[in-house]
Parts: C-alpha cells; structure tokens; sequence
C-alpha cells in the first residue's frame, strides 16, 4: 500500500508554504499528495445553512486552486484535496492514521502577530500516529536545495543542504535514526547526527576546583566515538549518506538549534503514550519547535 503525504491547508499562506514543502516531499516518495481542509460546524449551526454552504463554496475553491498549482509545480505527484466537517486537529489525526507522513504549517489563520507554533500544529505533532513535519513560513521547500553534503560545503546563498537529527547514542531510538538517514539519502544530502552531553558527576563535583582542558576533551573524544559506534548500522544501511557525529557541551535544546541554523531539515524524536490521548512532547522537542527557523520533524517512538 502506498502511504501518501498529507497537509493540512486553511487557505494561509504559511499552510500553502507548508503544501508546497509536502508536494516536493511526496514527488520524492513517489506518492500521492493529500490536502486536508476543515471546515468545522460555526457555533450553533446545527443545521447547514447560506453560511455553512458560503464557507464549503470558498474552502473548495482554496483546495482546487491548491491541488493545481502544486500539479503544475511537480506533475508526476497525484494531488487530490478533501474537505472534512471537523475541527483541524481531529481531521488531520484521522488522517494521520493512513499517511505516511503529516505536514503542517507553524501557524495557520488563527493566533497572534509573534506567536511561534499555533494549536493545531502543536497539537497535530503531538499526538500523531506517524512522523509530522512542522513547516515555518520563513523556510524553503525542502528538496528544491542543491544536493550536498556536510556543513562548510557551500553550494550558492543556500548554504549545504543537510539534514540534522538530534540523537542520544546512551538511548538509540531507531524509528528517529531511520528517518533523518532515509531523508537524507532521498536528497543526497549529509546528516549531522547532534548529542548534547554534560561533564560526569565526578567532573562537577564540590571536590573538583578545575577541570582540565585535557580532561573535558578526553571525556569529549569518548562520547564522540560512542555516538559513533552506535550510528555505525544506519552507516551501513545507508551507504551513500555522509554522517557527521557531534558532541556538543550545551544544553540538548540549544546545541540542536545552533546545528540547525542552515540546516534543511531538523529531525528530533517524541515518545508516544498510550496514557496521553492528547499527545505529549518533552521539553527539548517543544523548545525546538517553537524556536526552529527550518522545518522540524516529530517522529513518533515506543509507546
């Protein structure tokens, strides 16, 4: 079966970014593209009226100018739209279920001047069954980027393309590492592999005066070949993909934003539980999405 790529669009032009991000996404994948308006009931419209067919009429038209502009722009992806009675976070959680990946703008029609990440972004990353991708206005669509390999390598104003994921070789999650490497290779592009780590206990204790350059970089050089030798399987089942592995001394949230500033893609993981049936995200993964200016990639693990 083939798993489309589903977006979410409100008629915005942060959620129309956010389809023509999906479109170049699922031409890669070579699967359909699945555009995803709700039209939820106006309050006390229990019985369908001028109004209610007003918003149906305009919302058609938004998801038929969509749908053929986006065929224009990539022609071999189907492009198909559908409108659904419900409010936006539960029509694209349905949706969720049968799509292979969900994208979604930061920020749709509703909210504030200044407001980083809206409800239903927050809310669609949060809770889904498969890996969503949080689209900011400010980005370029991911795949239009000229293949490339590892930060330092420029190719034009662009920068290098290059995907970063963050990653904890003391707790592996597979379902993020398959991800960040498959994504990488579609797009021929390197794949910085980020782990924040602290000094040990022993280095911070009330006993320890100085720690040492010669120290900290022992203990550096430890935890870069750790991250190593546990990326090393992905290495071998993506060949052609460059993996950079960096250990940075900074808090987790921040040492992903830094790597990320030219990156084209931000990979981070989320824990699914079964006891949350609103979702939840850590704080590192919801410091990332409210201050990343590339779109940021939840994938789903566990539960």
């Amino acid at each position: 079966m083939t798993h489309p790529v589903v977006a979410g669009v409100d008629g915005s032009e942060r959620s129309l970014a956010a389809a023509d991000w999906a479109v170049r996404e699922a031409e890669l994948r070579g699967v359909p593209l699945r555009l995803v308006h709700a039209s939820p009931p106006l309050p006390g419209s229990a019985v369908p009226g001028p109004a209610v067919d007003r918003l149906h009429q305009i919302g058609a038209r938004m998801l038929q100018q969509a749908a053929a502009e986006l065929g224009d722009r990539c022609p071999e992806v189907e492009v198909r739209g559908e409108q659904v009675d419900d409010d936006a976070v539960v029509a694209l959680l349905a949706a969720a279920r049968d799509a292979g990946l969900v994208v979604v703008g930061t920020r749709g029609t509703g909210g504030f001047d200044g407001l980083a990440l809206g409800r239903v972004a927050l809310r669609v990353a949060a809770a889904a069954p498969r890996p969503v991708v949080l689209v900011p206005d400010r980005s370029g669509a991911f795949g239009s980027e000229r293949p490339g390999t590892l930060e330092g390598e420029t190719h034009g104003a662009r920068g290098a393309a290059q995907v970063v994921v963050g990653f904890d070789a003391h707790r592996p999650v597979s379902e993020v590492a398959d991800f960040a490497f498959s994504a990488a290779e579609a797009r021929g592009a390197g794949l910085r592999a980020v782990q924040a780590w602290a000094l040990p206990a022993e280095a911070v204790s009330s006993r320890t005066l100085v720690v040492t350059e010669e120290d900290r970089g022992t203990w550096e050089d430890q935890e870069v070949l750790r991250l190593s030798d546990v990326l090393r399987p992905w290495q071998e089942k993506y060949p052609g993909v460059a993996v950079r592995a960096d250990v940075m001394l900074l808090h987790p949230a921040e040492a992903l934003l830094n790597a990320s500033q030219r990156a084209a893609l931000l990979v981070v993981g989320r824990r699914s539980d079964p006891q949350a049936p609103e979702g939840h995200m850590g704080p590192i993964t919801h410091a990332v999405l409210h201050h990343a200016r590339c779109p940021v990639a939840v994938v789903p693990y566990g539960g």
